[in-house]
This record gives structure tokens, C-alpha cells and sequence, in this order.
């Protein structure tokens, strides 16, 4: 990067604050221009030098996160990641943030825990740097690891390449989703936008553990299909989605003439857990034609190799546009590699499925 990502880090915990730090500054691409104990000495920071992205905890004292996230948008949009611990109550908060304004989501980190604390910089670090790419102003409208960055993994730690050979088409088809940076209010966007009989859908959105379970639920409550967090073995059905668990793979498998997914554990593909390459591959090896594959608003590389093979196996392929994307990361790089047969805006999406599975 030309440019060092500057950060303001928010919360009212000092060894948090301490340990944040660290985890960014071992990232040379980032430097930590300092920190607040609660959003009143925030905005004394801000006034001072404005940060390119603010770190922000969600429980504080004399202002909790979210009521500072809804005054910074209206009045000066800055890229916002909400930090919080992994608890189910704290999903739904978080939520709620990601509707205010937040571009993501990354948990605390683990003081003292050194494997721990390598893995989940890693994910803190791009999550940062993606948020500085981030477009915000909309959104407020509307509403590295501490040893050094590991070797980036491909799909083929999880599950090997396509074979090659394109599968026959069948009646049923199956799409299959990838997401990140500002993909949460894409994907209610783009669902809410589907009937309830529109065909079976996969979905890996870069999101923490427990934090997609809070999601599919939000939007089971909201969209006309069905909604939920998968579970190893769930079946891909008519109006229904699947929603990959946050730090597990998400593969599509076929038996017969129908279809189910796998969840497990493994390596960080791409340095994500779930990854779009990982859910791509498999939709590629297992479905071939009968699969259509979307990639999303998001930071990054991510699904470009597997919507390649998707594309190679004969499945159609779609992209949204950059004028809609939070972050042109992930679907500019699909595009780059020759993986796409459309690129469409957000609002266009449902159509494109809609109009594929009518021409079956």
C-alpha cells in the first residue's frame, strides 16, 4: 500500500487498547495514531488529526459504541469496525451496528493466547485494511499476525481442483454466494428481493463465529425464503439459504440428483475462514452447469480462482458492479481473471437468478 492505514482505536479496556496496538502495528501497512477510553476523548482525536479507519468496542462508559457510530455518521463518516467478544447477545448488538453504519465486524483478541493471537491478527489486520477502502458516506445516508503474515493458502488445502469435465444439466439449480467488506446489508438487499420459491442458496460472508448465526436469523425474519446458519449434512432446497458459520468451510456436495453442503474445519484459505474459493471449488467439482455462482462487495481475492473454475465447469457467473460495492475488491478480481459473464449492479442481482432459473 502507498499509503500507511492511520487508526484510531476506541475502548474503555486499557489491555485491550494495549494488545489492539500491538496486533496492528506488527502490520507495516498500518500504523495506530492512538487511542480512547470512550467516544468523548475519541472526538477530542478526531478533531485533532482524523483517523482513515476507527476500531470501536460496543459496551463503554457515558456512551456505548453504537450511539457513537450513529452521531459519526451523520455527522462526519469515517470506516468504523466494531470490536467485540464473542458472545450471543453482543451478535445482535453487533448487528445492529452493521445497520448503523459499521463497515465489519472482528472479535477482541485473546490476550495471552500466542496461536490464537497469530490467527486472529491476521483476519484484524485485513479487516482494517479493507474498512480503509471502504465507501461510507452512503451507508451514513442510508441510516497481519503478531509473528508476521503467514503464506496465503489456496482452495487446494481443503479440497482439490475440478476435474475438468462440465456436468449435464439437471432441472434444479443451485447459487452459490460469496461476500465480504459491507456484504451483510448487500446480501439483505439482494434477498429480500427473491420469492420464496427462488432456488437454493449457499452463502459464505467473510463474518466471526456465532456472529452468522445472530445474521441468519436477522435475515430468516426479513426475506421471504428461509434463512438459517447451515449445519453439516443440511440440504440445498428450494427457498432456502444456507449460511456458512463463521470459522468453518462451507463446501456444496452432491448425492444423486440432490444436493447438501459440508461444513468443517480446516486451514484459512485465502486468509479466510469460511472462503468463497473453498464454497466455489466444490459448486465447480460437484455442480458444474447446474450451479450459478455471485460474488460480492468485499476487500481482496476471495472467490476470483474458484468463480474461474465455477465459470470453467459451465456454470454462469455474475458480479456486482463498483458503483454498488462498499469495497471493489473481490469482484474486480474475478473480473480480472476471466471468471465472470456479468457484471450487474446490487439491485440487479435477484433478476439475473431469477431470469437464469426461468431458462432451464
Amino acid at each position: 500500500m502507498a499509503k500507511r492505514v492511520r487508526v484510531l482505536i476506541i475502548d474503555d479496556s486499557a489491555s485491550v487498547r494495549q494488545t489492539l496496538s500491538r496486533v496492528l502495528e506488527a502490520d507495516p501497512d498500518i500504523e495506530v495514531i492512538g487511542t480512547a477510553s470512550d467516544p468523548f476523548m475519541a472526538a477530542r482525536k478526531i478533531q485533532e488529526e482524523i483517523p482513515d479507519v476507527i476500531t470501536l468496542d460496543v459496551e463503554m462508559p457515558r456512551m456505548d459504541g453504537i450511539t457513537f457510530l450513529r452521531k459519526l455518521m451523520a455527522q462526519r463518516p469515517i470506516p468504523v469496525v466494531m470490536c467485540s467478544s464473542l458472545t450471543e447477545q453482543g451478535s445482535e448488538t453487533l448487528l445492529q451496528a452493521l445497520e448503523a453504519g459499521a463497515v465489519d465486524v472482528i472479535l477482541k483478541p485473546k490476550i495471552g493466547a500466542a496461536d490464537h493471537l497469530a490467527e486472529a491478527g491476521m483476519r484484524i489486520c485485513e479487516v482494517v485494511k479493507s474498512a480503509a477502502h471502504a465507501r461510507v458516506i452512503g451507508r451514513a445516508r442510508r441510516s497481519a499476525a503478531m509473528s508476521g503474515p503467514s503464506a496465503k493458502l489456496t482452495a487446494d488445502a481443503v479440497l482439490p481442483p475440478p476435474t475438468g469435465r462440465a456436468m449435464a444439466k439437471t432441472t434444479e439449480m443451485v447459487i452459490c454466494v460469496g461476500a465480504s467488506t459491507g456484504g451483510t446489508e448487500a446480501l439483505r438487499d439482494f434477498l429480500e428481493h427473491l420469492p420464496a420459491n427462488a432456488p437454493g442458496i449457499v452463502i459464505v460472508q467473510h463474518m466471526p463465529e456465532k456472529f452468522t448465526a445472530a445474521f441468519a436469523k436477522r435475515l430468516n425474519t426479513l426475506c421471504e425464503m428461509e434463512v438459517k446458519e447451515a449445519v453439516d449434512g443440511d440440504p440445498v432446497l428450494r427457498g432456502h439459504v444456507l449460511i456458512a458459520p463463521g470459522d468453518h468451510h462451507i463446501l456444496l456436495e452432491r448425492q444423486g440428483a440432490r444436493y447438501h453442503v459440508s461444513v468443517r474445519s480446516g486451514p484459512l484459505v485465502s486468509r479466510h475462514r469460511p472462503s468463497v474459493d473453498v464454497l466455489f471449488r466444490s459448486a465447480a467439482r460437484a455442480a458444474g452447469a447446474n450451479a450459478m455462482g455471485v460474488i460480492m462487495t468485499g476487500m481482496g481475492d476471495d472467490g476470483a480462482r474458484g468463480m474461474a473454475e465455477m465459470h470453467d465447469a459451465g456454470a454462469y457467473t455474475i458480479a456486482q458492479d463498483e458503483a454498488t460495492s462498499v469495497v471493489y475488491g473481490m469482484p474486480k478480481e474475478a473480473v480480472a481473471r476471466g471468471g465472470v459473464d456479468k457484471i450487474v449492479p446490487l439491485d440487479q442481482i435477484a433478476h439475473e437468478i431469477l431470469a437464469a432459473d426461468r431458462r432451464r
